[in-house]
């Protein structure tokens, strides 16, 4: 577990037995539980409700939208009102949530719960943020974010393993050969999520410090969260009545291009605040926009398509000639295979930054994202092929899920840590929305009968094709995107300061801008450790 010290010292992070990081890796932890725990049992959910497995595309389409709304209120909020205090309340909101997935007696319910139990999407970008804060002054502060964060989102990687094996491992011992989980022994599994992230609260509440005052000074864009959240309903809900109604029709169209046009006004009012939402003027800068695309691409495959493959794997090939016909257990495995992938690719992203260079890694990360889930199109027959794509996807996910976030602190200017940080997170979360209604789409399109002419429940094989070859094709034009960054940019100011005045014009002056320290985030008396800013 890692602290800080406060005067830097020893210039750089020191690791200790009771530090600030230990209490994040406690919150990571659940976080991985939360998004291991329920890709296996999503089959047994769908048929407890009643619904096809294409429909289990609304779960994430509906939780992804919610938190994209939420993220940027919550870091805002943090740097306003303090970190551990939006930590305590997300997290409250997430075990009421987690616990309504439990008991929730239909479709229309489940959903609700499955939207508001995304609030934890906002704890990893508050966490970065009081990370990078509380290093502000360091030489290698940059290193040392990324250090401290792969050491977060390992425990994120690993919770999110715990959590895949743990339910798979319960639904093969509760379930029922040839009829899977009963309603009430699904509903005991759906308990233990409820109990992580009930946890999580107690120890927020109890071991986690209130900060000493607000962060920053400044109030929250209300009109800002208004024109997002209108615009994002809109473009959400009109990809909704094409899953409904079909693509032919005309008017869900319109919707969505109501919805791309309420950014403009969007945009105006942002441009007209001296503390905007989303701040756009940081976002233009030559080392934040190509980040905050790549985030939004990345969500495409991270977030998108986690469902389809849960599912993918679940069709009986005898029935429908695709699929693996793979029981909870091995889902669960799938799913643990990935997440051990992601734990090593995060865990080796700082080493591979520290060899290169912190670009060049992020450059690494995606195209092994696209590989891996090009493969799936023509290597999709055996549970050991899905395996091998998965591991190469996971090791650029891993990576990615650590680098973007440390990366956007390096971008930021002074006093917009949080709320770039956040950003990484809502471009992502935003990529994810739409490609889960797009990937629902897609499923429910093409034939889906069963071998027999029979009408059957599981997506189309057309519809996993096209979920494939969207993800590796977006990791694609990910890192093409980032080959624009300039060469030292999210680099140590040591490094900086070595490199040549003449190698890349402007890179470490748009690196060094605002890179290190945020205005405020430490309390007087910043040399304690373990205390949340």
């Amino acid at each position: 577990m890692v602290a800080v010290t406060g005067q830097a010292r020893s210039g750089r992070m020191a690791i200790g037995a009771g530090g600030l990081v230990g209490f994040l890796v406690c919150v990571e932890l659940t976080s991985g539980i939360i998004q291991g725990y329920y890709a296996p049992l999503l089959t047994d959910i769908a048929r407890h409700l009643a619904i096809n497995d294409a429909d289990v595309n609304w779960f994430e389409a509906a939780g992804l939208l919610l938190s994209a709304l939420v993220v940027p209120t919550v870091a805002k909020a943090g740097d306003l009102y303090g970190y551990r205090r939006m930590l305590l309340a997300t997290a409250g909101i997430t075990a009421v949530a987690s616990w309504g997935l439990a008991f929730a007696p239909n479709f229309a319910t489940f959903v609700v719960a499955w939207a508001l139990q995304a609030f934890y999407v906002a704890w990893l970008p508050l966490e970065v943020a009081l990370i990078h804060a509380r290093g502000r002054g360091l030489p290698d502060a940059e290193s040392a974010t990324r250090r401290a964060t792969g050491f977060i989102v390992a425990a994120l990687q690993a919770g999110a393993i715990v959590g895949a094996l743990l339910s798979g491992q319960l639904s093969t011992a509760l379930g029922v050969p040839g009829v899977g989980l009963p309603p009430g022994r699904l509903q005991l599994l759906l308990c233990v999520p409820a109990v992580a992230v009930t946890a999580v609260v107690v120890i927020i509440w109890r071991r986690v410090p209130e900060p000493a005052r607000p962060v920053v000074p400044g109030t929250l864009d209300s009109g800002g969260i208004v024109l997002i959240s209108l615009a994002l309903v809109l473009m959400s809900g009109g990809m909704t009545f094409m899953r409904l109604d079909g693509a032919g029709v005309w008017w869900p169209w319109v919707i969505v291009a109501a919805g791309v046009l309420m950014l403009v006004p969007f945009g105006r009012w942002e441009l007209r605040q001296s503390d905007p939402l989303i701040d756009l003027r940081v976002l233009a800068r030559p080392t934040m926009w190509p980040l905050q695309l790549t985030a939004l691409l990345f969500g495409v495959s991270v977030l998108g398509a986690q469902g389809p493959l849960s599912t993918f794997a679940r069709t009986d090939p005898t029935v429908y000639g695709y699929g693996l016909g793979a029981s909870e257990f091995v889902v669960s495995l799938l799913v643990g295979g990935y997440v051990i992938f992601s734990l090593l690719g995060a865990l080796a992203f700082p080493l591979v930054a520290r060899t290169t260079t912190p670009r060049l890694s992020l450059i690494i990360a995606t195209s092994f994202v696209a590989v891996g889930y090009l493969l799936f199109l023509p290597f999709h027959h055996s549970t050991g092929q899905l395996l091998t794509n998965m591991a190469i996807a996971g090791l650029g996910s891993g990576a990615l899920v650590a680098a973007l976030p440390s990366a956007a602190a390096a971008a930021a200017p002074t006093g917009r840590t949080a709320v770039a940080t956040g950003l990484t997170n809502t471009t992502k979360t935003i990529g994810g929305t739409f490609a889960s209604a797009t990937f629902a789409l897609a499923l429910s399109a093409g034939v889906h009968t069963t071998l027999g002419g029979a009408e059957g429940t599981a997506g189309s094989l057309s519809g996993y094709m096209t979920v494939w070859a969207v993800c590796g094709l977006t990791a694609v034009v990910a890192a093409l995107c980032l080959v624009v960054i300039p060469r030292l940019a999210f680099a140590d100011r040591s490094s900086d300061a070595a490199a040549s005045p003449t190698d890349e014009p402007g890179a470490a002056g748009d690196h060094l801008a605002g890179a290190v320290d945020v205005a405020g985030d430490d309390e007087p008396g910043g040399e304690r450790t373990g205390v949340r800013a």
